[in-house]
């Protein structure tokens, strides 16, 4: 009576492995896992539709708050970004794995299974979850070792009796609340633009010609509301439709994944385009020269090792020591003017700015600058030394 939890999302990759972890491997039981991660009411239900049509039920979890509270608010105060890509997709895995490796502990199942292609990047996040949680479950992958692809996978998923066209889209991809990724893998040209798989973000030419104003306070770095909103996953909901709404959140990026290979990957993330841009604004404000140099260099090693699937690793918890350490004076408010694809910030208020015009103004005597003389001497010097050695 042997079980595998499957890692499941109602998409083409793990509704296939409802049917294909027993005809081909043999278990008696298939445990589906959905973990929503904000993707979306539609996405959730499609799921579990074709869950009921192979004869499953899904053991789900509504992780949306978990994700948004100890995920995304690390991201932010990480001001997390990879080339580019805010990472979500990175994240989220990490997570569904979580999920996945607990009912597997739970069910006494012998295995678990992801529906991830040998090519891509998500196969490692998985694994290294699956591996930190449950080391001594057996892992399956489907699309990996039977070498699948996927107009195969579609063959299959007809003769379960489901259809595999996508009710968003041409292409699809994978949704959670902080980013959209469109077709990971498969734009296989530099040019090709599918505006119908952008779900938030709309072009340019068809935001609104009408400013939307908002305001985001912080308190340790952390959003605390969005105007008057306060609650966390609906904090970032309503502002990836207001954000896209203005035409914000399209990424067009080559990226490099983790196995070393380059790709063209689509991207929208309205919210976490705005977040990331208000938040590092305040850090100008808060933290030190010092701090900010030393700050984006970690900030950068966090968001690789992020991208990676190293979020369980314990360097990334000790850059989180560092990063909250800074974030204690990230208390503010940023307002900003959204207008066709452009986040403008039009106020700041923080209250830890180290902003001293009182001091900075050329317009005021503020200390005697004749004091500065000296320090200027001493500063160029090394230039007098490397003109007389003819360097």
């Amino acid at each position: 009576m042997a079980k595998v939890a499957l890692a499941y999302s109602g998409g083409l990759d793990s509704t296939v492995m409802l049917n294909l972890l027993k005809e081909k491997y043999g278990f008696t039981e298939v445990i589906p896992v959905l973990v929503d991660v904000g993707q979306g009411d539609e996405d959730i239900k499609t799921a579990k539709e074709r869950a009921e049509t192979a004869g499953v039920k899904p053991v789900f979890f509504d992780a949306k708050r978990e994700f948004a509270t100890e995920y995304i608010f690390r991201c932010i105060k990480s001001n997390g970004s990879y080339e580019g890509y805010p990472v979500g997709t990175s994240m989220s895995r990490i997570l569904i794995a979580s999920k996945v490796a607990e009912v597997a502990l739970k069910e006494g199942a012998e295995a678990v299974a992801h529906g991830c292609t040998g090519k891509g990047n998500d196969q490692y996040r998985m694994e290294v979850a699956f591996r930190y949680y449950a080391p001594h479950l057996r892992i399956i992958a489907p699309v990996r070792e039977l070498d699948l692809t996927r107009s195969v996978e579609e063959d299959m998923l007809r003769k379960m009796e489901i259809d595999p066209a996508k009710k968003v889209g041409k292409i699809g991809g994978d949704i959670n609340m902080w980013s959209h990724s469109i077709g990971s893998g498969q734009m296989e040209d530099l040019s090709t633009q599918i505006d119908s798989d952008y779900l938030w973000a709309v072009s340019i030419e068809d935001a609104s010609n009408n400013p939307t104003i908002i305001s985001i306070s912080y308190r340790n770095g952390v959003p605390i509301s969005v105007n008057n909103e306060t609650d966390p996953v609906k904090m970032i909901i309503n502002l990836n439709e207001v954000g896209g709404k203005n035409g914000i959140g399209r990424i067009d990026i080559l990226e490099d994944g983790i196995m070393g290979i380059k790709s063209r990957e689509i991207y929208e993330a309205p919210a976490a385009n705005i977040f990331l841009k208000t938040h590092g604004d305040l850090e100008h404000l808060a933290l030190t020269k010092e701090q900010l140099r030393l700050k984006h260099e970690i900030d950068r090693i966090w968001s690789d090792m992020v991208y990676h699937g190293m979020w369980l690793h314990p360097l990334r918890k000790d850059l989180d020591a560092f990063i909250d350490s800074t974030q204690t004076h990230m208390n503010g408010t940023v307002t900003m003017k959204l207008y066709k694809g452009n986040v403008q910030i039009t106020k700041r208020d923080c209250d830890d700015s180290l902003f001293a015009p009182e001091i900075r103004s050329i317009k005021k005597a503020t200390f005697d600058q004749k004091e500065v003389t000296g320090a200027v001497n001493m500063y160029t010097l090394q230039y007098r030394l490397l003109r007389s050695k003819k360097r």
